[in-house]
């Protein structure tokens, strides 16, 4: 019973951390991808169709098409207008993971977002500690993790 109740306090706090992620003016994509079948992609599609102001993060591809749009990419959070006001949803390999959040953190971000996948316990530990609002780890409604594709349409109306 008292695992539950854990388990229950765990999930309502990163619901909440979920909402504030969502209260920033601005959002990018470290890892967005212009290959329709990877995740970057679905994820960096999943803000535009919410028409969120989003900024693709890619070091190869010059730009990614979302909805019929062609969105300028840049190579690295350091190259963003104002880090400091951007929440960042993360779609990398945890260790490139580990590295983007300590530049996020020397930038002044705020709020992170780790997909299912981007992270270890580690990584995972690292984002609670540095970040404001650092979103990621058990829970969540789709069984591998708290994902936006899954997790932030509710999160986005609870703002």
């Amino acid at each position: 019973m008292f695992k539950s109740f854990i388990t229950t306090l765990s999930k309502m706090s990163t619901e909440s951390t979920a909402r504030a992620f969502f209260s920033a003016p601005q959002f990018a994509v470290v890892g967005a991808s212009a290959d329709p079948s990877k995740f970057g992609h679905k994820i960096f599609t999943w803000y535009t169709t919410h028409s969120l102001p989003v900024t693709p993060i890619n070091p190869t591809a010059p730009s990614i098409t979302a909805n019929s749009k062609a969105y300028p990419t840049v190579t690295s959070l350091s190259q963003l207008p104002d880090p400091a006001s951007t929440a960042v949803s993360i779609i990398t390999p945890p260790k490139v993971t580990k590295k983007v959040l300590e530049e996020a953190k020397g930038l002044g971000v705020k709020s992170v977002w780790l997909q299912p996948g981007t992270f270890d316990d580690e990584v995972m530990a690292y984002a609670r500690k540095e970040f404001e609002n650092a979103v990621g780890g058990d829970g969540g409604g789709g069984g591998e993790g708290w994902c936006v594709l899954v997790d932030g349409g509710k999160a986005l109306e609870g703002r």
